[in-house]
């Protein structure tokens, strides 16, 4: 599999490199005084300076809403726990609480939002079973 690239606007590039790098855990690529590569998980998404960010709407999804645009990373259950008991110690404020989405359903999976500094909506979520992914 091959990573993916995906880009971002963000308002703040010191707050967002902060966020990036030292809560999220990401590593630092190149980078200018516009822009910032993180590797995620070995994926490489990119902060782009913008002057305004215009906050998504939502839909709703198994009762929550969840932000039409987002991004993140599937992730193992153990990552995942890992993840949220390590964004619980920088008391991240989450837009959808950790919880078990589809409980019981095919596609069951933990999932978890919250927002970077710029309002980004970042979802990190993880399947027991991968091959439920793409499950209908």
């Amino acid at each position: 599999m091959r990573p993916f690239h995906l880009a971002f606007p963000v308002t703040d590039l010191n707050i967002t490199r902060s966020f990036y790098k030292d809560v999220l855990q990401c590593n630092i690529g190149r980078s200018s005084d516009k822009w910032i590569d993180f590797d995620m998980f070995g994926h490489q998404v990119v902060a782009h300076l913008v002057e305004e960010n215009d906050h998504p709407a939502t839909n709703s999804v198994d009762g929550d809403n969840v932000p039409a645009s987002h991004f993140g990373i599937i992730l193992t259950i153990d990552q995942w726990n890992q993840l949220k008991q390590h964004l619980q110690q920088f008391d991240i404020k989450f837009i959808i609480e950790p919880k078990i989405r589809f409980k019981g359903e095919p596609g069951e999976q933990a999932t978890m939002f919250f927002l970077d500094p710029c309002g980004n909506a970042l979802e990190f979520k993880a399947f027991k079973d991968d091959k439920q992914i793409f499950a209908t």
